[in-house]
């Protein structure tokens, strides 16, 4: 945005013709004011305004522009033109995977489209073998794609050790699955992590073997691919400053402001820890420790150092998963999947990721220590656990506000929405699915469960308050597509999933913005355009709430601020 002459004519006429009146003292002059377009503030006492003050990166006022002009504006205040353009709250994330933005600029997109090239098995290893040949990867250098998505693939073929092995005999090759739960593994990847016909299948993990062997396809899956992902190469501490900054403005581009590391491991925080002690954040980054790291991270980093940020980076609490994901066939349900298991299984109904006593053990333990949850759960199996668990730790007061967000609850029931509501759950959903995943869930699941997914419409008229995620890089960051799916919820193949299930876009922005304020316990001072909260702002070229329903996936970020101050503009 520019600051326009005329604009800033019309502000100083206008003060000219206030008579009596002084310039605004100095802790009411305004740093930045912003007018000249849409503001939508997200905040229902005040849905809209003609301006918006700044003042040390806190937002100062809102209110007509004479308003602010009179009381806010002296002359050193910089005037902004919105030039026709949409100004609102930064975009909040509720749940995405941010130490995975710092290494994909790294990595091969192999995202189905229209997210990227791979729509199919040939374009995929073409663009393996392209990536290889520009950076002039050296024999046994590990290669990593992310975005796979087996449902995609033509015929239901999927991607096996043996498509990559003919053009990758000297690289050890990482394809990972779109879930995030799993990858495919080159015979030279497998050498490398210890995978072969004797690597037993643990419990809730899956090996996909080769036909009438013990032998390993390519495929690994939750509990048999953590091994794996933990011991993937971490930047070096060269590296570790330029890609967290490319990670962060993957974020900023997408207008979000705050974003999530969603199941942190040590050395992840570690990480972290160091480039934010450099002073290099230009986001805030909100850590969940994972399950399996939770005791170190703890020993490391004392309770009472949680829950606050440091140089823009807070551990906000403990994060756990149930089971898998509904597209990968690892989600757990209460009833068959409808076309079997991963590798055919008939009756397969998925399985937990951890043993029950073990979840509610793990529960109890984080509830004792005051801290905020993340559970994973897809499928109602899942989330039955969670409840389970809840209702186990939290048996002396199962109604007190202890933060406990259901990341995904893509297959939840209305009975478990309930429960939600008594028990002040925040379910973070997941709409992009009903684009990207819908049509294989309506096989798998069947009609009746595909059009209850991610039932936003249901859970805002019971009275919580959902968010909305991308679960990057399970998806992309595209907070405006992701609007686009609550409020349109249409999937590839062009089915409406659900559409009783469909919400409006006010309700689709509250998904990322206030109402994650509101899960992370942060709604003081984010979420919504009000005097006194932190001045992270976006602006977009069009405004959400007037387009065409069908055009929200084609608004795009203009520029995204930072307590005041620009972290992200257009070219």
């Amino acid at each position: 945005m520019t600051v326009r002459p005329i604009l800033a004519l019309v502000l100083a006429a206008s003060a000219a013709l206030v008579t009596g009146c002084s310039a605004p003292s100095p802790a009411l002059t305004a740093d930045t004011i912003y007018a000249g377009g849409d503001i939508i503030t997200v905040s229902d006492s005040q849905p809209s305004a003609e301006a918006l003050a700044v003042k040390d990166g806190r937002i100062l006022a809102v209110g007509t522009l004479a308003q602010i002009e009179r009381t806010h504006k002296g002359r050193a205040t910089t005037v902004v033109d919105l030039a026709g353009h949409t100004l609102l709250p930064g975009f909040l994330d509720p749940h995405s995977h941010y130490i995975s933005a710092i290494s994909v600029a790294n990595q091969v997109n192999v995202f189905p489209p229209p997210a990227g090239p791979g729509k199919d098995i040939p374009a995929i290893v073409a663009e393996l073998r392209t990536f290889r040949d520009d950076h002039r990867v050296p024999k046994g250098e590990l290669i990593q794609a992310y975005g796979y998505d087996d449902n995609a693939m033509p015929n239901g073929v999927g991607l096996t050790r043996d498509d990559l092995d003919r053009d990758f005999p000297d690289n050890p090759v990482l394809v990972g699955h779109v879930s995030m739960h799993g990858a495919v593994l080159n015979s030279a990847a497998m050498k490398q992590f210890g995978v072969s016909a004797a690597t037993r299948t643990p419990p809730g993990g899956i090996i996909l073997r080769k036909a009438g062997t013990n032998e390993p396809s390519g495929l690994l899956m939750e509990t048999a691919y953590l091994p794996i992902f933990a011991a993937l190469p971490k930047p070096t501490a060269e590296q570790e400053l330029e890609w967290s900054r490319a990670g962060q403005l993957l974020y900023a581009a997408a207008g979000i402001t705050t974003a999530q590391e969603g199941a942190t491991h040590l050395s992840d925080l570690e990480l972290m820890q160091r480039v934010a002690t450099s002073g290099a954040n230009i986001i805030d980054i909100v850590a969940f420790p994972f399950v399996t790291d939770f005791d170190t991270v703890l020993a490391r980093n004392p309770i009472g150092t949680w829950g606050q940020y440091v140089n823009r980076l807070k551990l906000g609490g403990a994060k756990i998963t149930l089971d898998g994901s509904v597209q990968g066939k690892t989600a757990y349900f209460t009833t068959p999947y409808l076309t079997g298991g991963p590798g055919g299984e008939p009756g397969w109904k998925g399985e937990p990721t951890f043993p029950e006593p073990y979840v509610q053990s793990f529960v109890k333990r984080v509830y004792d220590l005051g801290l905020p949850l993340n559970m994973h759960a897809n499928g109602d199996g899942a989330i039955d656990m969670a409840l389970r668990a809840h209702e186990y730790a939290a048996a002396d007061d199962l109604t007190r506000q202890r933060h406990v967000t259901i990341i995904h609850s893509q297959m939840v029931r209305p009975d478990q929405l309930d429960k939600y509501v008594t028990y002040r759950m925040t379910p973070s959903f997941f709409t992009e699915h009903a684009y990207y995943f819908a049509d294989t869930h309506l096989l798998n699941r069947g009609q009746a469960s595909t059009f209850f997914l991610s039932p936003m419409r249901t859970a805002i008229d019971l009275g919580l308050r959902p968010t909305n995620h991308t679960d990057f890089v399970v998806t992309p960051l595209d907070q405006m597509f992701e609007v686009w799916t609550a409020v349109n919820r249409l999937s590839r193949g062009g089915v409406v999933v659900g559409p009783e299930q469909r919400i409006t876009p006010l309700e689709a922005l509250k998904a990322i913005t206030i109402n994650v304020a509101y899960q992370y316990g942060e709604e003081a001072s984010k979420g919504s355009l009000e005097p006194g909260k932190l001045a992270d702002l976006v602006i977009l070229d069009r405004n959400p709430l007037t387009v065409d329903p069908m055009t929200l996936k084609e608004i795009r970020v203009l520029e995204t601020i930072k307590e005041g101050k620009t972290i992200y503009r257009a070219e």
